[in-house]
């Protein structure tokens, strides 16, 4: 116990010169100040532990006071404490890279990528240059002598510009056009063949060469193809219906094709594929028709060809229809083709049928802009329509059809209603005229009576047409009805509803 309580800590705590080091220089403590190691002794002895815990606990706190510092590097002479302090807190700077050795490391893989480029630029030449060089050899080939080398040159020809626009536009400046159009002389079919669909995929999506197939006189060609003692097979009359097609998509071709004598090869090949409804030809040739009835100037040889009843009586085929309603309104738009339709036998009656096709929206359209355009035009047409029971179907439109459809229905009924309005007013006309004119006798009570015997025979003129528009209204409705709900034909008796129409009046109009 006297060892432990010797005190020889003083020089540790406060500091004091050791024996060993220089008088300049001194030993740093920085565990524990003397008031907090009198602190931590004072709270060992206080504790409730046993003597043997205190003693241990004296003798760590002790050893970690005395235990002596790493040994620093040798300092200057004209270091301090403050000196070492600084340096010793101060954080570890690091060292930079080099930027030279960066940039060098950008540059290099900047030059790598140019020359991949320039290395992909010319191989990318290389094979432009290789591609013309081809197809100048496929041109070539064209022009030979032989048959069976023009044959697989148009064949290549056909292939090439399938699906390659960029094809097409280098193989006409190359001068494809006139040899492909000079193989359509040759006698095999074949050849026939290879060079139409060259021709036709030339002119896909290229209006220049459109222009160009028609000016080196291939519907001239075609033509004499059609025309020839030899009956062209019904591949190579496919073929020319779609060269027909895609050529007569240019405006500038319209009146070129109509005038050659293509329209009437046209409806030649709709009558004879009438009834082979998944034909593509068929659809070829209608929308072929469709292009060519666009210009005013086809009309004339539309009519010619007895087109148009025909697109009248081929109404009832849904998979052609809509498109054959087109060609009708192209036609409607010229006073020959509006008299070309009404002439048509049951050109009206299908029509106005065809206003009842609620499952067509599209057809419900074009049948009422064709109507709609008739009954502008002539009289004798809405008399036409009344009589073929127009009014109901188009109360029925102006509710349920498009907002298109509407609006037309909406202007027929309008010319209709004027129209009855200047027929009542022609015959008011007339009974009064009538009643001036004739000698009057009696007093004033019986011109008085005449007059009023006038009035009710004008009442009744009217009376009578608004009764027959409302009878045909409910008729027609109630037998669609009937239609609608697979119902028996005899489910409505007829004095029944003759009994209905005869006491119904306009407020009972059904929509």
């Amino acid at each position: 116990m006297a060892k432990f309580h010797r005190n020889d800590v003083g020089s540790v705590v406060l500091g004091c010169p050791s024996p060993t080091t220089s008088v300049n220089h001194f030993r740093l403590c920085t565990a524990f100040s003397a008031t907090s190691f009198r602190r931590k002794i004072f709270d060992a002895m206080s504790c409730g532990s046993s003597s043997r815990h205190r003693h241990q606990l004296m003798q760590e706190m002790i050893y970690e006071a005395v235990r002596p510092p790493p040994p620093p590097s040798p300092p200057t002479s004209t270091t301090t404490i403050r000196s070492v302090l600084k340096e010793s807190n101060e954080p570890i700077k690091t060292k930079r890279p080099v930027k030279n050795s960066i940039n060098n490391g950008k540059r290099d893989k900047l030059a790598d990528l140019l020359n991949l480029e320039e290395a992909e630029s010319d191989a990318e030449t290389t094979k432009k240059v290789q591609a013309l060089e081809g197809l100048k050899r496929l041109v070539k080939e064209l022009q030979m002598e032989k048959e069976e080398n023009k044959r697989a040159a148009a064949s290549r020809v056909r292939l090439l510009t399938k699906d390659d626009p960029e094809s097409r536009v280098t193989l006409a400046i190359l001068g494809t056009i006139p040899p492909l159009i000079a193989m359509l002389d040759f006698e095999d079919s074949n050849s026939q063949i290879a060079a139409l669909y060259a021709l036709l995929n030339l002119g896909i999506g290229n209006d220049q060469n459109k222009a160009a197939i028609v000016k080196a006189g291939a519907v001239h060609k075609m033509l004499k193809l059609i025309k020839s003692p030899n009956e062209p097979s019904q591949a190579v009359s496919d073929a020319i219906v779609a060269n027909f097609l895609g050529l007569s998509a240019l405006d500038s071709n319209k009146p070129i094709i109509g005038s050659s004598g293509a329209i009437p090869f046209l409806v030649k090949t709709l009558k004879i594929l009438d009834k082979q409804s998944g034909c593509q030809a068929r659809h070829d040739a209608l929308r072929a028709l469709y292009n060519l009835s666009i210009s005013p100037s086809n009309i004339s040889f539309i009519m010619v060809s007895d087109l148009i009843s025909f697109l009248v009586n081929a109404l009832g085929d849904m998979d052609v229809s809509e498109r054959i309603l087109s060609i009708l309104s192209n036609v409607v738009s010229t006073p020959e083709g509006r008299k070309g339709i009404s002439i048509a036998p049951e050109a009206f009656p299908i029509l106005v049928d065809v206003l009842n096709w609620t499952d067509s929206p599209g057809c419900q359209e074009k049948a009422s802009y064709i109507l709609m355009v008739m009954a502008h035009k002539a009289y004798r047409d809405r008399q036409a329509m009344i009589e073929a029971g127009i009014v109901s179907p188009l109360l029925e439109l102006t509710l349920l059809g498009s907002m298109l459809a509407q609006k037309r229905a909406s202007r027929i009924l309008e010319v209709l209603r004027v129209d009855k309005g200047k027929q009542v007013s022609v015959n008011l006309g007339g009974n009064t005229s009538a009643a001036v004119s004739a000698p009057i006798y009696g007093s004033s009570a019986n011109q008085y009576g005449k007059d009023c015997l006038v009035e009710e025979g004008m009442m009744s003129e009217e009376k009578k047409a608004v009764n027959l528009l409302v009878q045909q209204s409910l008729q027609n409705n109630m037998k669609r009805i009937v239609n609608r709900a697979n119902l028996p034909q005899d489910f409505v008796p007829s004095e029944h509803l003759k009994s209905l129409t005869a006491s119904s009046t306009s407020k009972s109009l059904p929509f």
